[in-house]
């Protein structure tokens, strides 16, 4: 019985199967981004500065997030089919090309022509599930939807971190690989679903879509909600901004690595490097993992609690989760905070699209909700500037070390590509008669780079307590 009511479509498991491969390649290329920009370049990696990383990271990815006002126009007036394949098209050839530049302004073209690629593809295929699920199978379609997001957001990650250690390269092959397979599947299985046909000129179209945001934003009220939690999500986008660079630079994963193996030699090895560490993306990983194991839990857990104090209680939990992710060096504490982090981000992620839902006008509810994705768009922009120059001045290690160079007086080159950042620690740490691991240490000890977490968590609280004021005083919603 209850296959027959939940029964779906082939054109909705399609849309499912090509969302699996496009977030396999999206978060395989993206939760290790923010290494592949800074990291060591004997490595393959680029060696950018932590501002050109935060530059790249955010201002893309706000327009990617911005994009699809304009290219779910372009669906609804050329058909989904054909959209999807010009997107893959772009993406497939776009992710290879992330992988043959090296220059800032290369990577960050390509970067943006992948940008270009999801935000086309990224209406049509939420807008399938909408056309191929009715009343009675809607919240189950749904959820099967959004489990898929993570499977994919999941798996991606870990092929890529076992193929970077082999060369970077395979990484955006990989991603180029996993869009061509859609692309096959869109051909043979996707079928376009039923939609209102419209004859109406693309450009009226796209200015009726910022008419509607206009309108919307026009309710100061709405607008200030708006405003507020744009802070929230700048503190929610440094798991993948600032994190991997973090635990990358800071973090002894080496810890998890003898714990495991003392128990599961075989995993412990099949999951760490030769040096016997845990790669920063696979930790990283960890978010998506517990989102799958414990999405339907949490959903069950807060529906009885109203949206506004699921969505404070979640901000905050966000902020402490990867704030104390940033107080230890120690490994494991950071497994618990992601677990924390993952525990926000499904309190607060579903419910804010819930909130500007009830608190719109009954009439004006579908508009309202076409500006969700205005403060997930501005939040990554200012994750990447919080990402560069805040956390270049309070957490990095290597202008870090630049001081103490300068201070002990110790002659040593530049880092370039002919001396990366490997061997400028290691010069250093010899110069200061300390291995790489003492060096580590001591820099935590002397330049306190946890402050960096505690301004995420000055955020984070800030959010949260003008959200309360919000609720309480501005708008008094119950």
């Amino acid at each position: 019985m209850f296959l027959k009511k939940t029964q779906f479509p082939r054109t909705f498991w399609a849309a499912n199967t090509l969302e699996v491969f496009e977030r396999w390649a999206y978060y395989g290329v993206f939760n290790l981004l923010a290494l592949y920009l800074t990291g060591s370049q004997e490595t393959g990696a680029l060696g950018f500065s932590q501002v050109e990383k935060g530059m790249v990271m955010g201002i893309v990815n706000a327009i990617l997030y911005f994009l699809p006002v304009i290219t779910g126009s372009l669906a609804d007036r050329f058909g989904y089919k054909k959209i999807l394949i010009i997107a893959f098209a772009v993406l497939s050839s776009g992710y290879y090309l992330m992988g043959q530049v090296s220059s800032f302004a290369g990577v960050f073209l390509t970067f943006f022509y992948v940008a270009i690629g999801a935000a086309l593809f990224k209406p049509i295929i939420s807008a399938t599930i909408a056309r191929t699920t009715d009343e009675s199978n809607s919240s189950v379609g749904f959820g099967i939807f959004y489990m898929i997001v993570n499977i994919g957001g999941l798996i991606g990650p870990i092929v890529a971190s076992e193929l970077r250690e082999i060369s970077w390269s395979y990484v955006f092959i990989m991603s180029a690989a996993a869009i061509l397979l859609n692309l096959i599947i869109v051909l043979i299985f996707y079928k376009e679903p039923d939609r209102v046909q419209t004859e109406e000129p693309f450009m009226e179209g796209l200015r009726q879509a910022f008419r509607n945001i206009y309108i919307a934003l026009k309710d100061v009220k709405f607008t200030l909600f708006l405003l507020i939690i744009i802070a929230g999500w700048t503190v929610f986008w440094q798991i993948f901004f600032s994190l991997p660079v973090y635990i990358d630079q800071w973090i002894d994963t080496g810890v998890i690595y003898d714990s495991i193996h003392g128990i599961f030699p075989g995993f412990a090895d099949a999951i760490s490097t030769n040096e016997g560490t845990i790669l920063a993306e696979k930790l990283i990983t960890m978010d998506a993992l517990f989102i799958v194991a414990f999405q339907i839990l949490i959903s069950r857990l807060v529906i009885r609690f109203k949206p506004i104090n699921t969505m404070i209680a979640g901000f905050l939990i966000n902020a402490i989760g990867i704030t104390l992710a940033m107080m230890t060096r120690n490994g494991w504490f950071l497994v618990l905070s992601i677990f924390i982090f993952s525990l926000g981000e499904m309190s607060f992620s579903p419910k804010v699209l819930e909130y500007v839902g009830r608190i719109a006008p009954k009439d004006k509810a579908a508009l309202y909700m076409g500006t969700y994705f205005l403060p997930i768009a501005a939040g990554n922009l200012f994750a990447g500037l919080l990402s560069g120059k805040i956390y270049e001045l309070t957490a990095d290690k290597f202008v870090m070390l630049n001081k103490e160079v300068a201070r002990w007086g110790l002659d040593i080159p530049a880092i370039s590509e002919s001396f990366s950042q490997n061997d400028y620690m290691q010069a250093a740490a010899k110069g200061m008669g300390m291995n790489v691991a003492e060096l580590t240490q001591y820099l935590w000890l002397n330049y306190n780079p946890p402050l960096f977490g505690l301004i995420l968590m000055g955020l984070g609280v800030l959010t949260c307590t003008l959200l309360i004021i919000y609720d309480k005083i501005i708008f008094r919603y119950k």
